[in-house]
């Protein structure tokens, strides 16, 4: 993760502010490669939740699924124990770590054995809420295209 990724609730906030209130969601030991689950994660880092969700919800790939159900619950969080606004959380923070790994064996020719592993991975995503004018600047800044605008 880039210190820019990281850096995204400090480049939206101004310096001498309260911080910003963090929610995280965790899902432990998924029985999915941590390169697939990645490759969602790095999509949804630094958008406006409700596009992270829809991002996952119109993913092709099986991660997409998980890291939906990682992000829905974080909201959930936001919203029921922090008493957040939904349509203010912007994915602040996302990473996938590597999980246990299952050895398996695949027997082969003449006695012998190849090892299969299946990977697992712990996904971690976190929340921040911002108002919604600070959203809005932080999609133009990074490239994305302002409403009302097609070229």
């Amino acid at each position: 993760m880039n210190a820019a990724a990281r850096d995204t609730a400090a480049n939206v906030r101004d310096a001498d502010a309260a911080p910003l209130p963090r929610v995280r969601a965790q899902a432990r030991y998924v029985r999915t490669t941590p390169m697939k689950a990645r490759r969602i994660v790095n999509l949804i880092r630094g958008r406006a939740a409700a596009d992270a969700i829809s991002v996952c919800r119109f993913s092709p790939q099986a991660a997409a699924e998980v890291v939906g159900k990682v992000l829905a619950s974080a909201v959930a969080n936001a919203e029921n124990n922090h008493g957040l606004n939904p349509d203010t959380l912007l994915v602040d923070a996302a990473w996938v770590d590597e999980g246990p790994t299952l050895r398996r064996i695949r027997p082969r020719a003449q006695g012998r054995a190849f090892r299969i592993n299946k990977r697992t991975c712990h996904i971690t995503i976190e929340l921040v809420s911002v108002e919604t004018a600070d959203v809005d600047t932080k999609r133009r800044a990074r490239g994305g295209a302002a409403k009302g605008r097609t070229r």
